[in-house]
């Protein structure tokens, strides 16, 4: 392809292309330039004119010929690229092209309204992002939704473009007759039931129906054994007409009639509910008993009484309102939807059921369910542990406080101390809601697994007991990670403290890591762990394993199969929150009888070859005062304990409830301020910004932030302001006082504060 200048790209919805197609233009340029000087030499040397202006002439013509050539090349691109922008027209469902960032280019009136696909995918989808992540290299995928699931196809254009389209995928594997149709009299879509009973693809709805269908009213299909009367029942739809037909003629509710070979599941119901007659597909799913049977007898759990339904249908209250029941078949639960429509068949009123297998359905639904619950109780986690951890900051803080007053000899010291070894145990298990709900202050570092796994050997195999050992595999080929150490020895900790429970007496546990490329994403378990290296542990047991019916909700807070009293039902949530946090991923296999292996992959680190060594704190001059310090924090005991810890150890306390009322005392020119003590979650202003602002007037002011929550939370926030430092709660009264001396020492120092020279 010729180099040169960009082409103007075509403008849809408001914004231009950019295909940038490069063309020859510059060399058309050149040669007419070329052409000019040769005919000018001639003029004015007039030394072989004739032969000059030939020359001329001849390239000025190759240089036309060029142009005209690289016009047309223009005009056909921007044909195709106005072709492309169409596309989305083209399709009956839902569909977009969008460039390579995922920006809307162009789509139709059936995908809605939205800037990027991600927007347009938001109502649908639980995670729209790690869906267009997932296929923007083109290819098609399922995603579970509130109604079912999603079928999402990306299809790649030129010049990094993409079309989107998304259908229910659930609409198209219903058993049942259905057919979306155009204003204009065009079938744009047949299910393949539907297909197989006509014969063929019609293209015009004169092809498939006698007279036009009316929703609510019979009418005739031509099939390919002859005509059938069907029922019309309009679906829900914003665009294009969708039809689902009900077989409505009396032999359809024979077995030896026209309905036995339909691939639709029908029942015929008597008032009373009895199942009077069904065709071939009704009874694979049901497999009713012979003879007389009972609809309650097959199917449950609808919230009333089956009859009632009945009753309701056959009163024209519920009519073609699909319910989902539950079913057995061989020991196997399943669900089946089930639509009913009153017939007159031989002068009598009956209702005709239409089934569907609702099982994968409803998995779905429940898959989407249990991810929505699941996000909403660890936010539920976080509220209440950041709550919890104000609490305990006050209480093992005053608790610091009357021991300084207290000798160990003291009969008080050690009713204190117990106080405060049980707040400290609270404080683990508020670190543990905190890490379910991923909001848990970790300190990453890079981290080399073989050594980090092999300190932790001696303490795992005291945890196992002697009946059970304990044996580590490592790969040599392991590759550094970016962790919490002391996080990451906790999620080996209840991994083989769980192992240990499920083996029960004596047996092995085994611990391996492994050097692992993926060259394509990895996708299970709703999960989707993107293509490159990782470091991988594995935890296996030769338990009892773990059915799987529990295997969805192991990860869950608060879940375990264990007696009350024996254990909390945070471990293993601990270790999902955890693990997810530090930008892993974590997957369980089962088998019942043979034992269970967690797997994790870590993204290996590639910032750095190895962990590099912090650097010692410059030394600075001896101050001789305390320092003032500016407390801010909402919660009165925090703020209280603190404020006390801080002036017995010499300090000058400034104390504020709320970052509006420390704005007011940073205002002021002549107060001086060394460092300031902050909260970070408050009501009104929260710390970062409040503190943001402070910083235009006291741009050297050191600051420590304090929050229950984890430093990333906000971290973005904090690195721009790199006088600041974080605590996390809950602390000590050493912590607290060791923080803030160690920045009032770290502040600009004045002459005064020197100590003299003599």
């Amino acid at each position: 392809m010729s180099k040169g200048v960009w082409r103007q790209g075509v403008k849809v919805s408001g914004q231009r292309i950019g295909i940038m197609e490069r063309t020859g233009l510059w060399q058309t340029g050149l040669l007419a330039t070329f052409g000019l000087l040769a005919w000018a030499g001639g003029e004015v040397l007039h030394t072989r004119p004739g032969v000059l202006h030939a020359v001329a002439a001849a390239l000025g013509l190759v240089a036309m010929i060029l142009a005209a050539m690289t016009g047309v090349r223009l005009l056909q691109k921007g044909q195709r690229g106005q072709w492309l922008m169409r596309l989305p027209g083209m399709e009956a469902g839902p569909a977009a092209i969008t460039d390579e960032r995922g920006r809307i280019l162009s789509a139709n009136t059936a995908a809605g309204t939205g800037e990027t696909l991600v927007e347009l995918l938001h109502p649908l989808l639980l995670e729209p992002q790690a869906a267009w992540a997932r296929l923007a290299s083109g290819g098609h995928a399922d995603f579970p939704t509130a109604r079912g699931t999603l079928r999402l196809t990306a299809l790649p254009l030129d010049a990094g473009l993409t079309l989107w389209c998304w259908k229910d995928g659930l609409a198209d594997t219903l058993p049942l007759p259905a057919c979306t149709l155009a204003a204009d009299g065009r079938v744009l879509h047949v299910s393949p039931t539907l297909r197989e009973l006509l014969g063929l693809r019609p293209s015009r709805i004169s092809d498939m129906f006698a007279t036009p269908p009316r929703n609510g009213e019979e009418t005739r299909l031509i099939t390919a054994k002859g005509p059938l009367a069907v029922l019309v029942h309009d679906l829900p739809s914003t665009g294009d007409r969708r039809v689902l037909l009900l077989p409505m003629e009396e032999p359809a509710c024979n077995a030896s009639g026209s309905a036995e070979d339909l691939p639709v599941a029908l029942l015929e119901l008597a008032p009373d509910g009895r199942v009077l007659s069904a065709n071939r597909a009704a009874r694979e799913i049901l497999c009713p008993p012979e003879g007389e049977a009972l609809l309650h007898d097959l199917v449950e759990g609808l919230g009333r009484p089956v009859s009632d339904w009945i009753a309701d249908a056959m009163a024209g209250r519920t009519l073609n309102k699909p319910e989902i029941l539950r079913a057995s078949r061989a020991g196997r639960e399943f669900y089946v939807q089930i639509v009913l429509r009153r017939v007159r068949n031989g002068g009598r009123m009956r209702l005709i059921a239409v089934l569907n297998d609702a099982t994968e359905h409803q998995n779905l639904q429940s898959q989407f369910i249990q991810s929505q619950k699941m996000q909403a109780i660890g936010q539920l986690a976080g509220g209440v542990a950041h709550d919890f951890n104000n609490l305990l900051t006050a209480i093992s803080g005053h608790c610091d406080l009357l021991l300084l007053r207290h000798r160990p000899g003291d009969p008080e010291f050690a009713d204190l101390e117990q106080i405060r070894q049980n707040a400290d145990r609270a404080a683990g298990l508020v670190r543990q809601l905190l890490a379910y709900s991923r909001k848990q202050t970790l300190q990453a570092e890079v981290l080399d697994l073989r050594a980090v796994l092999a300190d932790a050997m001696h303490l795992l195999n005291r945890l196992v007991g002697e009946r059970v050992r304990v044996i580590f595999r490592n790969d040599d080929a392991l590759r550094l990670v970016r962790a919490d150490r002391r996080q990451l020895e906790q999620v080996m900790m209840n991994l083989v403290v769980n192992a240990r429970d499920a083996i029960g007496g004596s047996g092995n546990i085994w611990v391996e890591t492994e050097a692992l490329r993926l060259n394509a994403p990895l996708s299970r378990d709703r999960a989707s762990v993107p293509a490159g290296d990782y470091s991988v542990i594995r935890v296996r047991d030769e338990g009892s394993g773990i059915p799987p019916d529990m295997l969805t909700k192991i990860f869950e807070p608060f879940f375990t199969t264990k007696r009350p009293g024996e254990g909390t039902g945070l471990g293993l949530s601990t270790v999902y929150g955890i693990v997810k946090q530090s930008g892993a991923f974590i997957f369980v296999d089962s088998v019942l009888g043979e034992g269970t292996t967690f797997t994790l992959y870590f993204p290996v680190h590639i910032a750095a070859l190895r962990a590099e060594p912090k650097p010692a704190p410059p030394k600075l001059p001896p101050i001789q005062a305390g320092g003032v310090v500016l407390l801010v924090e909402d919660e009165a005991p925090v703020r209280a304990f603190a404020a006390r810890a801080l002036r017995l150890k010499g300090f000058t306390v400034l104390e504020a409830d709320s970052g509006d009322a420390a704005l007011a005392l940073t205002s002021e020119p002549d107060l001086r301020i060394d460092v300031i003590v902050s909260d970070v979650i408050m009501p009104g202003i929260d710390g970062p910004t409040w503190v943001a602002r402070a910083m235009h007037q006291r741009p050297d002011m050191r600051v420590i932030f304090v929050s229950g929550y984890a430093e990333e939370s906000f971290g973005e926030i904090r690195a721009r302001m790199p006088n600041s430092t974080f605590l996390p709660k809950p602390f000590s009264l050493a912590q607290l006082t060791e923080a803030v001396s160690a920045e009032v020492g770290r502040r600009p120092v004045t002459e005064a504060e020197l100590e003299p020279v003599a």
